[in-house]
């Protein structure tokens, strides 16, 4: 068996930009392509950024207990873990390296506790996070006041991690989220 490494972050702390650094640096890591139900973006592509499954797709995947993790986010909006990804990359001798949210990540942590290794990036504050939030433009104020309250939970639930990485300063995050790796990767 494998090791797995979760990066769990609210939305907008940097979570998906501190994982492309680390695959970019660190060629035994396997990214996990998570399912999802929602429509795919423009910018995305099916296979590489998510398996757009569509609602009812994914409900039957629930049902064949197809998902090491899932969860629904917001109504009918479906996020999740396809257990056929981990194998996959296992049987390609390298690590998976999940960026799921902190309820997903903290699934995989209960259900692999030794193999698992599990982050949390944490924004500055909640002040930084809006802006972030801010200033991707995609989100109407209703939507972001939705996902700042959900990071506030998320924020609580940050103790139950193996480690709290800051992403204050995004060198000095990436920097100290791969050696943390390293040492659990050569543990």
């Amino acid at each position: 068996m494998g090791k797995l490494i979760v990066i769990s972050a609210p939305s907008g702390a940097g979570k998906t930009s501190i994982v492309h650094h680390l695959l970019k640096n660190m060629p035994e890591l396997s990214f996990s392509v998570s399912a999802c139900s929602r429509e795919k973006r423009d910018n995305e592509t099916h296979g590489k950024d998510y398996y757009f499954l569509g609602v009812e797709d994914f409900q039957n995947k629930i049902k064949e207990a197809a998902f090491l993790e899932w969860e629904e986010v917001y109504e009918n909006q479906y996020y999740g873990t396809l257990k056929s990804e981990i194998e996959r990359i296992w049987s390609e001798g390298k690590t998976v390296i999940f960026d799921v949210d902190v309820i997903g990540g903290l699934n995989i942590k209960k259900q692999y506790p030794k193999e698992c290794l599990s982050l949390f990036i944490m924004p500055p504050s909640v002040d930084v996070l809006r802006e972030r939030l801010s200033g991707r433009g995609s989100e109407s104020e209703k939507k972001l006041e939705m996902r700042l309250a959900k990071a506030e939970q998320e924020i609580s639930k940050n103790q139950e991690f193996d480690k709290v990485i800051l992403n204050d300063d995004f060198g000095i995050a990436c920097e100290e989220t791969m050696e943390v790796i390293t040492n659990f990767i050569n543990s």
